[in-house]
């Protein structure tokens, strides 16, 4: 069957209206609905409505509070942790990163640490918010254990996100945005409403083999750091993921490596609780912090249409620049509406029914 397809501004006063439903104030229910769709519009399905009944269920077991009480615990002239209240991460990082953008106002540069939050979304939401501001946006979150370091058998990461924004000129924004794995878990999920397998590389099953099945987490499997294996350099992917685990959570007092809360309210959270739910990080850098604003821009142009330029190999069309793929997706979705899985259309139906919500 094929995907059908929603517009945009159905899906947010959907999304909207579910998450006003469970308690969320109207500014927050907004923020969150924004924040969340961001993902569809930009074409990272893992990670927008798709997970909304994932969020409601975290509301249902008293794992999101809903109306938090969000607040600056610890700060100085530039820097600032904050305590989300076990909100929504799709509202607390928003204001956390509004927090961040506003110590670089002053300072030159903001960063904020987040303890007690949950999951935020698709980091490229926050970070890009820095932009129009001529700022450079920085957004990391940790996640629940899925990942195996290199060499090992035990989930001890999370996917562990990493996104840097920062403004250009005339061309659009260099964005790049991704997980410390080689995929995302969000794309396992995909795989499995499509009952397709995964390449090789993505996971590895309880005994460290090799997989390529979508469902091998549930048999005690784990996710592969970016690189796959060590002779494609996973101890990189291994590295990073270990670091946004030590500026998300370490720096604010999250709990951190296989303690993380995981997302599905099904799973228990770990006995040890080191710290405060999940963590988040956020960055924003004031450009003529470091040089004019313009200068910056017109060169960031000058460097974005030297890499568009390059010499592409046999069969590519053009060299990417971070962004371009999810740009042009959000400006194609924006007028054309987003698609939806059947899988995916069927749980937002059941959401609406539990939640006595009308439906697109």
């Amino acid at each position: 069957m094929s995907d059908q397809i929603f517009s945009y501004s159905g899906l947010l006063n959907f999304t909207e209206a579910v998450f006003r439903k469970i308690g969320c104030p109207a500014q927050d229910a907004s923020t969150a609905a924004i924040a969340l769709l961001s993902a569809d519009l930009r074409g990272i399905d893992s990670h927008g409505v798709a997970r909304l009944s994932g969020y409601v269920r975290l509301w249902e077991v008293k794992r999101v509070n809903a109306a938090p009480k969000i607040k600056v615990i610890h700060e100085t002239p530039s820097t600032a942790v904050v305590d989300g209240d076990s909100g929504l991460g799709l509202v607390v990082a928003p204001f956390a990163m509004k927090t961040a953008i506003e110590k670089a106002k002053q300072a030159g540069t903001g960063w904020v640490s987040v303890q007690n939050s949950n999951h935020f979304g698709i980091a490229g939401h926050h970070a890009m918010m820095a932009l129009e501001f001529d700022m450079i946006g920085m957004a990391m979150t940790n996640a629940s254990a899925l990942v195996a370091p290199t060499f090992s058998i035990d989930r001890m990461l999370g996917t562990n996100p990493i996104c840097v924004a920062v403004p250009a000129g005339e061309e659009p924004a260099f964005v790049a945005d991704l997980a410390t794995t080689t995929a995302a878990n969000g794309k396992l999920e995909i795989l499995q409403r499509k009952k397709q397998k995964t390449p090789l590389g993505w996971i590895q099953d309880k005994n460290g083999n090799p997989s390529t099945d979508p469902h091998e987490l549930k048999n005690g499997g784990a996710l592969l750091p970016l690189g796959g294996d060590r002779e494609h350099g996973s101890h990189k992917g291994y590295a990073l993921g270990a670091v946004v685990d030590i500026f998300s959570a370490l720096l604010s007092g999250a709990n951190y490596a296989p303690w993380v809360p995981p997302f599905p309210a099904y799973v228990p959270i770990p006995s040890e609780q080191p710290g405060k739910g999940i963590g988040h990080f956020f960055g924003a850098m004031r450009i003529d912090a470091f040089r004019p604003a313009v200068e910056f821009k017109k060169h960031m142009d000058h460097w974005i249409r030297g890499f568009r330029n390059a010499k592409t190999k046999k069969g590519e069309d053009r060299v990417l620049i971070p962004g371009d793929p999810e740009r042009e997706m959000q400006e194609k979705r924006s007028k054309e509406g987003i698609p939806l899985i059947e899988p995916v259309v069927k749980d937002l139906e059941q959401l609406s029914v539990k939640l006595g919500v009308p439906f697109i």
